[in-house]
């Protein structure tokens, strides 16, 4: 025991880390981990506790009533439920049976999230519920995303609650992630309203799938989300998600054009999305449409749910496929999953030089002030302060 804890004394930080210890980290990234310390987190309870009714809809005959939240447009009967599980027809009514349940309140690096160019080495709180309105073959979180929230363990949490565990928590921002927000919209909603209130920002990670006007109400609220653009092809997009790929990119233009940060995740998954000529038209798409210095990362794929016959995605493929991007011109280029990999780090665009330097989760070295590279002064995109 003595001999091991002198040895480890030895070791560098960044020695230490690579020796395995925050691969765990990276290999958690988009896991469903959680724990909450607040009034209600000794309980957490199958079922949901907070139905409340939605505007997300409009009626039709004989007391049916189409939803108006997402693209898939779910019309249900009385007693229905739509597709993303937690939503449901209640008289002619829309009601949502998300809000103030969530299956997950965690606290952790704001890099988890992920986001690398908002506020660097911060932490976030991480909300979640039951229900998404896609279903992806790959989904990393289907024991709850893809579970109706009766199924699943959630707590009886309120937005103001949620807002006061961010703080005392020491958390600079509160995230709807790792599950899909917009199944969670008023959620989403009421929980930005107390942060703002509150000074803290808003962040949110979403397969985009949402439609305009509920989107640009949110947007409003929101100073960054990250995008999950699940591949550049529309029968893949079809197959292997149940979406539209054509919805996902209206999604970011809208977000660009209201003003927020916006960064993008993309998972490669061998022999799926990891075509070279996609990668490179979807690495342009988002350069002339939404500009070079939007954050692109590229991410691990490991076998689970329906596609568990599929390998790790090699780590060359992800070097490739980075090689791509920066050649059509993306700017800030990463590869997550990979702890130790080049591609954590953050680059300045115009000089070159190492600006963020990580090792998973953990920030190492910032050489920015006030948002700007301070070898060159270029300004980096993002949310710094």
């Amino acid at each position: 025991m003595n001999n091991i804890s002198d040895h480890s004394k030895k070791l560098s930080r960044r020695a230490f880390l690579q020796a395995g210890l925050c691969g765990a980290c990276a290999l958690g990234m988009f896991a469903l981990p959680g724990i909450v310390r607040s009034a209600r987190a000794d309980s957490p309870r199958k079922g949901f506790t907070n139905p409340r009714p939605s505007e997300w809809y409009k009626g039709l005959e004989n007391g049916r009533i189409e939803c108006t939240l997402c693209p898939v447009q779910c019309q249900m009967r009385p007693g229905e439920r739509g597709k993303c599980r937690v939503r449901e027809n209640r008289d002619g009514q829309a009601y949502t049976l998300a809000w103030g349940n969530p299956v997950l309140v965690q606290t952790d690096p704001v890099e988890r999230k992920p986001f690398f160019h908002v506020l660097p080495g911060s932490r976030a709180l991480s909300v979640s519920t039951a229900g998404c309105p896609l279903e992806c073959r790959f989904c990393e979180v289907w024991d709850s995303a893809l579970a109706a929230p009766e199924e699943v363990h959630a707590y009886d949490l309120s937005p103001e609650e949620v807002v006061a565990h961010a703080k005392s928590a020491g958390a600079r921002a509160v995230s709807c992630a790792f599950g899909e927000p917009v199944a969670f919209y008023e959620y989403m909603r009421d929980i930005a309203k107390k942060a703002k209130e509150e000074g803290l920002m808003n962040l949110v990670h979403t397969s985009g799938y949402i439609n305009r006007e509920p989107l640009e109400e949110i947007a409003g609220m929101i100073d960054a989300v990250n995008v999950d653009l699940k591949g550049f092809d529309e029968s893949f997009y079809r197959e292997m998600t149940g979406g539209e790929l054509s919805t996902v990119k209206e999604t970011l233009r809208i977000l660009g054009k209201n003003g927020v940060h916006i960064e993008i995740t993309n998972l490669v998954i061998p022999g799926l999305n990891d075509d070279p000529g996609q990668v490179a038209a979807m690495c342009e798409w988002i350069r002339d449409e939404l500009g070079a210095g939007v954050p692109v990362h590229f991410a691990r794929f490991y076998p689970l749910y329906k596609l568990a016959n599929l390998p790790p995605t090699p780590v060359s493929t992800l070097d490739t496929v980075r090689k791509t991007a920066l050649e059509a011109g993306l700017e800030h280029v990463y590869v997550a999953r990979v702890t130790g990999h080049e591609g954590e780090n953050t680059f300045c665009p115009a000089c070159g030089e190492k600006i963020i330097d990580r090792m998973g989760f953990i920030i190492e070295h910032i050489h920015m002030e006030d948002g700007r590279c301070i070898h060159c002064d270029t300004e980096i995109s993002g949310k710094w302060v």
